[in-house]
């Protein structure tokens, strides 16, 4: 089978000759190793063999999406749609440098309050700081709900998407990639005042939740109608997970929210997968009742709380896995350990009777330097995935 072939296979929950094999952002997010940009992590020597290796012997999917030039960057949705919106009358934006590191700040008038928010970049890192949050109290939460919905508009195109799954061709499949409202919702503020936000004043957070749908689902709607019949990842249901809230506030905060954007997903012929780090066996049967088509990361303790073995065993037959190889292990664990861990997890995602299940780690590195315990790690997963007999 292509790697097209074996991963819509895989989905719809047919037979495959073998388990696919995908090492997430890598051979997943947009990079350009020949950039000289010193930001650009991906140009030092140590990266160009673990992207070749992703290009030319895992089972590729691309994440795009049809708001931002990269899909990870939440931020830079807000760029993108001033062309099309009254943002600037409310937002602004200053971008500096400062100790060799890149900094964004925004600034957010509404009526005779200011809020500001404040992100770092380090050269080393591919990752976003953020270092200050927007919304700091609820009476900074109800002056950001007073902004008009028309602030909120984003140009939808799903002409990247298009492109990039002809240029894919056999070697794999697009993945449309998005938040959900609880996703964009928490982002607005730090962790802990999510979390006394999320439970103290419910019926406030559900006004935020109502007011950020809106967009989403448009962008939801027109890009499932335009781009069927393709995976996406949903980003943001593990904020309403354990131990930040509890499991009945996930079926008030995500399946209230999240739930018609896996519906809409569905009615194109699409298949949603749910991305949720932590602590999962609480509310996978919320996830059940949404309508997921697939999940992951499924991290094992001690990063999570339920074994991949019970996740196929009680839920194989409704969802696609992805999963379930630790990040930790693969820049740390010593081949040998390694390679014990992944025939494991090769086992529990296959054993009995179940859709699919794809080997996949549960992020990738995001550092300059890949060390040579990490490139023989990533061999690993190919070497045993491509050798394993269902």
């Amino acid at each position: 089978m292509t790697s097209r072939e074996r991963l819509m296979a895989t989905l719809r929950g047919e037979p495959v000759d073998r388990p696919a094999v995908n090492f997430y952002e890598i051979g997943g997010f947009k990079v350009d190793p020949s950039d000289p940009d010193e930001f650009n992590v991906y140009n030092d020597p140590s990266w160009q063999p673990l992207l070749q290796l992703a290009e030319e012997q895992t089972d590729l999917i691309r994440m795009r999406s049809s708001v931002r030039p990269r899909s990870h960057e939440v931020e830079m949705s807000l760029d993108r749609a001033r062309a099309a919106n009254c943002r600037d009358e409310f937002f602004q934006t200053e971008k500096y440098m400062e100790d060799g590191c890149r900094f964004r700040r925004v600034r957010l008038k509404v009526g005779d309050r200011t809020m500001t928010s404040l992100t770092r970049r380090s050269p080393e890192v591919d990752t976003v700081w953020t270092i200050e949050h927007l919304l700091k109290s609820v009476d900074d939460l109800k002056a950001y709900l007073q902004l008009p919905d028309e602030a909120f508009t984003e140009q939808v195109s799903v002409a990247n998407l298009v492109e990039e799954d002809k240029k894919l061709g056999d070697r794999g499949i697009v993945m449309v990639d998005t938040e959900d409202p609880i996703c964009a919702a928490a982002y607005l503020f730090s962790m802990e005042d999510f979390t006394v936000v999320a439970l103290t004043e419910q019926k406030l957070f559900h006004r935020l939740l109502e007011k950020l749908s809106g967009h989403i689902y448009t962008r939801t709607e027109e890009t499932a109608k335009a781009f069927g019949g393709h995976l996406w990842r949903i980003y943001g249901p593990e904020y309403a997970t354990e131990p930040y809230l509890p499991p009945h506030l996930f079926k008030e905060y995500v399946v209230r929210y999240t739930g018609p954007m896996v519906e809409t997903i569905g009615k194109y012929g699409g298949f949603a997968r749910i991305h949720c780090h932590g602590r999962i066996r609480a509310v996978l049967d919320y996830i059940i009742e949404m309508g997921a088509a697939a999940i992951d990361p499924i991290e094992p303790p001690p990063h999570g709380d339920v074994e991949l073995e019970y996740v196929r065993r009680e839920y194989g037959r409704e969802l696609v896995l992805f999963g379930n190889i630790e990040i930790a292990d693969v820049e740390n664990m010593e081949p040998s350990e390694f390679e014990k861990v992944v025939e494991k997890t090769l086992k529990d995602g296959t054993i009995g009777e179940g859709k699919g299940f794809v080997l996949m780690p549960s992020s990738a590195p995001n550092g300059r330097k890949i060390t040579p315990v990490m490139m023989a790690n990533y061999q690993t997963m190919i070497r045993l995935t491509t050798g394993f007999n269902l």
